[in-house]
Order: structure tokens, then sequence, then C-alpha cells
């Protein structure tokens, strides 16, 4: 019992999210379903997947945080890993903004990607 004593607050962490999670895609996918608008494929890619991607990171970042590591290198080189795709994929959205045609982005939604992907970069 002693060697899954370090493993208590990983199993809480990633139990619970999980949960969240699977409950955040249901109402996701029940929103659009009840009423889908034409092409709503490529304003989903835009703006649907991106919170849910997001939820997703963060809670893997907690499973890595809580693992018990021997060394702090491994999850330094993965929490860097990680980054450089969340920048890539910031990238992506904000290309994906501009070619759906579905929704015309207000300002607050430019702001909110591009001051993402800027903030990335740095």
């Amino acid at each position: 019992m002693s060697a899954f004593t370090e493993w208590d607050s990983f199993y809480v962490i990633v139990g619970s999210a999980a949960g969240a999670l699977i409950g955040l895609q249901f109402v996701v996918i029940t929103l659009i379903a009840e009423r889908p608008p034409k092409r709503a494929a490529d304003a989903g890619a835009a703006f649907a997947t991106p919170p849910i991607v997001h939820f997703s990171v963060v809670l893997l970042l907690s499973a890595l945080l809580r693992t018990p590591w021997l060394s702090v290198v491994p999850i330094a080189t993965l929490w860097g890993l990680i980054g450089l795709s969340g920048v890539v994929y910031t990238a992506i959205v904000a290309r994906r903004m501009k070619k759906q045609s579905v929704y015309a982005p207000k300002l607050e939604d430019w702001l909110f990607h591009r001051a993402r992907l800027r903030r990335g970069q740095r």
C-alpha cells in the first residue's frame, strides 16, 4: 500500500477532472446537435473544439505535475513540449477562424485568440 501513497492526489485530480471533461463534452455535443447550422463543422473546429482541448491540456498538465517524478527534468521537458504544442495549436485555430464562413468573429474573438498567440510566441 505504501507504493501508492504518493499517487493519491494524482487519482483524485484525474478522476474528478475526467468526469468533468466527459460532462463538458456532452453539453457541447447536445447544444450542437439540437440545431446544427449549415457548415457547423467549420465553425466547430474554430470555436467549439478549442475549449475542450484547453480543458484536456489542463487535465494533462495537472496529472503530469502530480505524478511522483524522480527528477524535475522530465516534467519540465514535457511541460515545455506541451507549451510549444499550444503555440502551434493557437496558430491553427486562428487560421480556422479566418477560413470559416458560418460566424463572423467579433473583436473580442480576435483579441482573445491573437493575444494568446502573441503571448505564446514570446
